[in-house]
């Protein structure tokens, strides 16, 4: 008998974990990243303080390294939610796809990188980029589009006043520029405050403070996992929304305290310095609608990087209905 309650405990098991409800009765959503980052820390609040297991979600995340591999991942069914730059859902939109990305939550409202210089220039203005050598990023990603969008802010062709090397990939450009290639270099966090540390070069520019407002970085489903799964997609709103709560009223030290597990090769001192620089610009949302002046935003710099082939609206691409 013992042995017949074993099994049938066993398949049952089996069923509830297909189903997509784990042990504990929480349902298991599978988030992919594009980047494991200290820019992203109200997601990791929302982890760290169990913001989402109040909601009844069991999120497992993963780093999918590239907004290219996480739509990827969310098309072929691998991952529930996508969490990366919104211009990904604009380009799997323009090519025809029926079961595309919706955008359901904005997290960061500025860009999350540096522009880190060999010399501490006090008095450093974008004009000083002419005729240098810039590592820069992936042709058609956010972090490339934005910094295209400062320079010519600063009436400077991308193109012409300058060298951006763009064939260099995105975990190794800090190791890059410390190996002596190019006279700047255009990072994230933590390989920014990083490359300070070891004396081999500066921040002197933010392009977050230079760039203004921008839909950094969003939250998407596939339409039909939506459809699907409304209850889900709302529950996961509430846990980032908490997570945003919680760095909009807390000290810089109390948020590097509470995702210090996310970053356990990160000593704190040095977490807690990238806290402040991200928190002192008013890198985090509010709250998490995506509005349709930032989507706009969005569509102007992707077609000033020549990279959009037609404007798509606001409606197709974005839905408020979970973050109201």
């Amino acid at each position: 008998m013992g042995i017949v309650i074993g099994t049938v405990l066993s398949m049952l098991l089996v069923i509830m974990t297909g189903c997509g409800k784990s042990t504990t009765g929480l349902t298991k959503v599978r988030l992919q990243e594009v980047a494991h980052s200290i820019f992203y820390a109200p997601m990791y609040v929302a982890l760290e303080e169990g913001y989402f297991e109040e909601e009844g979600l069991n999120v497992e995340l993963t780093n999918g390294n590239g907004a290219d591999k996480v739509m990827t991942a969310m098309i072929a069914g691998e991952a529930d939610i996508g969490f990366m730059g919104p211009e990904a859902t604009i380009y799997v939109y323009n090519e025809g796809n029926s079961d595309y990305a919706i955008n359901f939550a904005q997290l960061t409202q500025r860009a999350g990188n540096f522009l880190v210089g060999r010399s501490n220039d006090q008095n450093f203005s974008w004009s000083d980029l002419k005729g240098k050598t810039v590592i820069g990023g992936r042709a058609g990603g956010m972090p490339q589009m934005v910094f295209e969008y400062i320079l010519k802010m600063n009436g400077i062709d991308p193109a012409t006043d300058l060298t951006i090397i763009q064939n260099i990939d995105f975990g190794v450009t800090a190791e890059a520029f410390v190996g002596g290639t190019g006279d700047y270099t255009v990072e994230f966090e933590p390989h920014a405050t990083g490359i300070e540390k070891d004396g081999s070069g500066y921040v002197i520019a933010s392009l977050g403070v230079d760039s203004g407002y921008v839909p950094y970085t969003c939250f998407s489903a596939l339409g039909s996992y939506m459809n699907e799964h409304p209850e889900v997609i709302e529950s996961f709103t509430r846990g980032i929304q908490k997570g945003l709560d919680y760095v909009n009223s807390h000290s810089s030290e109390e948020i590097a305290k509470v995702i210090q597990p996310q970053f356990e090769e990160t000593d704190f001192d040095t977490l807690k310095t990238i806290v402040e620089r991200y928190h002192s610009q008013d890198t985090w949302k509010t709250d998490t609608i995506f509005t349709e002046e930032a989507f706009e935003l969005l569509q102007n710099i992707l077609e000033e990087a020549g990279v959009l082939e037609q404007r798509v609206d606001y409606d197709a691409l974005v839905t408020t209905q979970f973050s109201k």
